[in-house]
């Protein structure tokens, strides 16, 4: 388990905190300065703050600095599909404004409350005894079918993605970005690229896709194995649920990137429930007897992340990535890549 680490506020993410402090008073009832704002190590895309008025703890999140991609960023969308999720099974920090006005502290920016929870960045959660990790594991399957389960157009996210296939626009999204954030030639990447769009299956519904569902992405209640919010929405949209699945199994396929990962693991000894398990408890929970071409979401997933990861390090290269760590990630992208190539030599 780690605590979120907090630091200062870094110099490449100063803002006007007086204007913040201005507009939350305007804005939240009850907020009362003065406010003490700190900065949480982790988020490699959007910076994120805690705050502390008048004996309440808040979190902001905002988008960083620096000429952004146009498609990635999207704080106000992240804080929609939270507000959206509010009264549903899935669980989600309370709201209280999003700002898109960029006069205030320089960039769009939201605020919700603070969730008394646990934080696991490794994945083998080292200590855990076997029965916890198990519970763990099984309630992140359980909490993502319950997401998967909730009806778009019943919360008001209706329009919440793009019409058409969603790994066709998935897949060239991430095309592209890649491509805009490439700094070296890849040739996984340029094969995986022309691979998957000929390969793509038959979408069974629309759901909530989460986009980033990982175990490092909940946080889990003060005291049992069980999932007290999910956070990072930013890659949220309307789509297939079985990416998020496919996101959260790719992890016992090659490397991880900040993290031993599970490929190779003696999942038994761990009580980490395997790949197969996982399917099932997912399939159990979102009603699913069967699920065909899995190995496309796998290999999806690794090219979608090594896309991602890309972004992240050609930020840390450009100086304004929200963490020190971006530069760590120089070779990321290839191993992903190359791992996922192999896997469409396995597995199909």
């Amino acid at each position: 388990m780690s605590n979120p680490e907090l630091t200062a506020v870094r110099d490449a993410h100063r803002f006007d905190e007086g204007a913040l402090e201005r507009y939350l008073t305007e804005h939240i009832d009850g907020f009362q300065g003065p406010m003490k704002i700190e900065q949480f190590e982790g988020g490699q895309s959007n910076p994120t703050f805690r705050l502390e008025a008048g004996g309440r703890r808040f979190v902001m999140r905002k988008q960083p600095p620096g000429k952004l991609l146009p498609s990635a960023h999207q704080v106000d969308r992240e804080h929609r599909v939270m507000k959206a999720l509010q009264d549903t099974d899935v669980p989600v920090p309370k709201m209280f404004v999003c700002c898109d006005d960029t006069e205030v502290i320089g960039t769009k920016f939201y605020v919700m409350e603070w969730v008394d929870g646990r934080v696991f960045a490794e994945t083998r959660l080292p200590e855990q005894t076997p029965e916890e990790r198990r519970a763990m594991y099984l309630d992140l399957a359980r909490v993502l079918a319950t997401l998967h389960n909730v009806d778009p157009e019943a919360v008001g996210l209706g329009d919440f993605g793009k019409p058409g296939n969603y790994y066709e626009r998935q897949i060239g999204r991430w095309s592209k970005q890649y491509v805009a954030s490439k700094t070296e030639e890849i040739e996984a990447m340029d094969r995986l690229m022309a691979w998957l769009p000929d390969n793509i299956p038959e979408q069974r519904k629309t759901v909530i896709v989460h986009g980033d569902y990982r175990l490092g992405n909940c946080l889990y209640h003060p005291a049992e194995p069980r999932i007290a919010a999910v956070l990072d929405w930013e890659l949220s949209t309307l789509g297939d649920g079985l990416a998020d699945l496919g996101y959260i199994c790719q992890d016992y396929h090659g490397e991880s990137y900040e993290d031993v990962g599970l490929a190779g693991a003696d999942l038994e000894s761990l009580g980490i429930p395997t790949e197969q398990e996982m399917v099932a408890e997912y399939c159990r929970h979102a009603g699913i007897d069967h699920i065909d071409n899995w190995p496309f979401y796998l290999i999806y997933n690794m090219f979608r992340s090594a896309a991602i990861i890309q972004g992240v390090y050609k930020r840390g290269v450009d100086g304004n990535a929200s963490s020190s760590k971006a530069l760590e990630f120089k070779d990321a992208a290839r191993m992903r890549s190359e791992r996922a190539w192999k896997l469409v030599e396995e597995l199909t």
